[in-house]
This record gives structure tokens, sequence and C-alpha cells, in this order.
């Protein structure tokens, strides 16, 4: 997700969003990235990715905004995040 600051300059964001509920409302926001929603478990797993994933970039010396593409996927499997392909049109 893109978030503009003004016509030049463009910020990477991570965004999480947890499908199944327990009844309460979970937000938590970070460096370049914004959680929403999911049962305790899954808000604390989705916190946990994102959190590895800016250390591993910090450590590369990267940010969401220079980290490429290819780079990034790399990271975010080794946190245990997997690529779903989109859906089939059947």
């Amino acid at each position: 997700m893109w978030v503009s600051r003004d016509s030049n300059e463009k910020k990477a964001m991570m965004l999480g969003v947890g499908l199944d509920t327990d009844g309460h409302k979970r937000l938590t926001q970070g460096e370049n990235f914004v959680l929403a929603g999911g049962t305790k478990d899954t808000h604390e797993q989705m916190t946990e990715k994102v959190v590895k994933i800016n250390e591993k970039l910090n450590e590369r010396g990267k940010c969401l905004n220079t980290v490429e593409k290819n780079e990034f996927r790399d990271i975010a499997e080794s946190v245990g995040l997997k690529e779903q392909p989109p859906p089939s049109d059947n």
C-alpha cells in the first residue's frame, strides 16, 4: 500500500487485516505498518511478523521505500509469510 505525503513523495506501508474475531477491536500502528482486527492470537502473530520484517530490513540497511520487491518477498517468507496466488476464475 502506498500513501502519498505530497505529490513527489510516497511512503510504503504494510497493512495487516485479521479477518477472524473474538468481539474485541484491535488496531496497532508502528513504523511503516498498520494492523487491524483479528483475535488476540491472530493480532499478536501479525505484530510479531511485521516487527521481524522491520528488524530484517534494518539489518540490511533498507526500508520499505528502498527494498526491492523480490528482496521483500524473501524477507516476508523468512518470517513465515507466504504469497498467495490470486483466485482462479472458475
